[in-house]
């Protein structure tokens, strides 16, 4: 792409780095700068008198995704996006390694998972949909380049200083919000259709042979990806190597074991997604746990656990089996709690969309996890870059990569005998109970609010209650049954696999919104969702067209007709899980 025109054009020194999905074409308008282009921070720039709209946006590479970036400036009306990496977001350590000035970071701008052009459909050979485009492409053009030109360009900038913490450490200071003068984006992506290959190898189980515990590793990368996909398929070789010799020395599983090597990672989880929109018909009851090993070095000071909630309680037994990679003597739940005692607010986050655990649980309900050990503070610097290299990411890790990657296959390793080998699935099932009361908390400050407009929230805490009691009933069968007895044994684990699956929205429509999930999905039928929308009620935005919150694009004020939509549809998602868990259709009680 061509980075701009400041009297003579510029062109980005690497021509290979670009956007996949990015709009082709050119954009044309004033140059400004947007920190790290959340839906904030364009709000932050608009109430400084600096408006997006009408212009290109020069935005700082993390915080949100490359996707996420370019999503909000269209949302906002600017016509085209540059990203780049500001040195101030990586460690300013001399003694450790550093991103070249000169380096752009590559990154899609899809905000979606799998082949944006069969959106909630597998993208198979032999499957002929008509052709249909993702709501999640931008139409705005986008294009990652370097610090060197970013710096160019932010020595035009006129207008406003931008505020303290949006300077960053370029030499063009202080950084300014612009507008600067007129720029030229140009980008000629081609969009070619490519085959792609995942690769697949299984141990099955022996009493429960169609229940499947998954486990993947991305194998592409922009680059050499040596922390991208190197270390996940090292680590899912070993234990592939590792559990066919205990097999072969007499281990047997009850479930199967599911060892994929996935194609198209970098595209968005192409190959991870296109797979389970393949077969999501199969998997459905069968999958029991996706486990990823992507990104899985990415430093050795902090451990993470992107997770289901349903994982949890596991994580933290298995947390007490593992050595520490680089505390001598402790285990890597005793290294966790060093500095803060409550574990989970330590270790656990969300799933990240740019997982392929994503897909598994937003939008086919199986429980998911990837393992990450980050450098605190501070980004792995290369990740996405010509310059992820082994070399370079074992001098990051001072010489420390076989350790942690030993002690990521361990916590993957035990993981997986537990959920293959337990004769009760390991899955806290009753946590989801504090998660729903932990968002209906949000809920609940606007109760004054809804109230007063005839609305209450008293059926999503009836059916929380549900959950609850179904839960704690499931507990006490199971506690006083019989362990011996396989078919009682087998039928409570379908209603443990099922929890998951019974959160994903059953009302709306897998091509149309492929992430049903009701709490990590996306679209009007999540919880998200919901509060963002009853936030405008304190903003203004009662039925105003003009109001806006910061999460909603402009112009969509309260409306009263899709919040009680909104929370019937939230309610009976959660209700059904509830009566999913419970079991027997004639022990239900709900008033019609």
């Amino acid at each position: 792409g061509e980075a701009g025109k400041l009297g003579e054009p510029l062109q980005l020194e690497d021509h290979d780095v670009y956007c996949p999905y990015s709009a082709t074409g050119n954009a044309t308008g004033e140059l400004v700068y947007a920190h790290y282009g959340r839906p904030e921070d364009l709000q932050d720039l608009r109430a400084q008198g600096v408006e997006p709209a009408g212009r290109l946006l020069l935005v700082r590479l993390g915080e949100i995704s490359f996707a996420q970036k370019v999503a909000s400036a269209q949302d906002f009306g600017a016509r085209g996006v540059l990203i780049y990496p500001d040195p101030a977001d990586f460690s300013q350590d001399p003694h450790k390694l550093s991103l070249s000035s000169h380096r752009a970071v590559y990154g899609h701008v899809h905000l979606g998972t799998g082949d944006p052009y069969t959106p909630g459909f597998p993208s198979f050979n032999q499957t002929q949909f008509p052709p249909v485009q993702s709501s999640g492409l931008p139409n705005i053009p986008a294009q990652p380049i370097s610090a060197d030109i970013a710096s160019l360009l932010l020595r035009k900038l006129q207008g406003p200083v931008a505020p303290q913490e949006w300077q960053g450490r370029l030499p063009s200071s202080p950084y300014r919000l612009g507008p600067g003068p007129g720029l030229h984006l140009g980008v000629n992506n081609h969009r070619v259709s490519t085959p792609i290959s995942n690769i697949f190898g299984c141990i099955e189980g022996r009493s429960e042979p169609d229940h499947y515990v998954v486990i993947g590793a991305q194998r592409d990368a922009w680059g050499p990806g040596a922390a991208k996909s190197a270390v996940g398929t090292a680590i899912l070789l070993e234990l592939v190597r590792t559990f066919s010799s205990m097999v072969s020395n007499g281990f047997q599983p009850r479930r199967s074991l599911l060892f994929i090597s996935w194609d198209g990672g970098d595209f968005g989880s192409v190959g991870s997604t296109e797979w389970l929109e393949g077969y999501l018909s199969v998997l459905h009851l069968k999958a029991v746990v996706y486990v990823s090993l992507d990104n899985a070095v990415l430093g050795d000071d902090k451990f993470h656990a992107k997770t289901s909630p349903l994982l949890i309680s596991l994580i933290e037994n298995i947390l007490k089996q593992v050595d520490s990679p680089n505390r001598s003597g402790q285990t890597l739940y005793e290294q966790v709690v060093f500095n803060n005692h409550s574990w989970d607010a330590e270790v656990i986050r969300p799933l990240p969309m740019d997982s392929s655990a994503y897909s598994f649980t937003a939008f086919a309900g199986v429980p998911a996890v990837e393992f990450s050990f980050m450098e605190d503070g501070q980004a792995y610097p290369f990740l996405h870059t010509k310059d992820d290299t082994y070399e370079n990411l074992h001098r990051a890790l001072r010489g420390r990569l076989p350790a942690v990657a030993q002690a990521v296959a361990q916590l993957a390793g035990q993981l997986l005998i537990r959920l293959s080998h337990d004769h009760l699935l390991p899955l806290d099932f009753g946590r989801y109970g504090d998660v729903v009361l932990r968002h209906i908390g949000s809920l609940n400050e606007f109760s004054g609010d809804l109230k007063a407009r005839g609305l209450t929230l008293q059926w999503v805490y009836s059916a929380r209650g549900d959950y609850i009691r179904a839960a704690e009933k499931l507990r006490k069968e199971i506690y006083s049954s019989e362990e011996s007895d396989e078919r009682l044994t087998r039928m409570y684990n379908v209603r443990i696999m099922r929890v998951e699956f019974y959160f994903l929205s059953q009302y709306v429509s897998p091509a149309d919104s492929p992430f049903r999930h009701i709490f990590l999905g996306r679209g009007d039928h999540t919880l998200g969702a919901l509060l963002d929308h009853v936030r405008l009620l304190r903003s203004g935005g009662s039925g105003d067209p003009g109001a806006a919150s910061s999460r909603v694009p402009p112009g969509l004020g309260f409306q009263e007709s899709r919040f009680r939509r909104q929370l019937a549809l939230l309610t009976w998602t959660l209700q059904g899980a509830a009566n999913a868990l419970s079991g027997d259709v004639w022990n239900i009680d709900n008033n019609f």
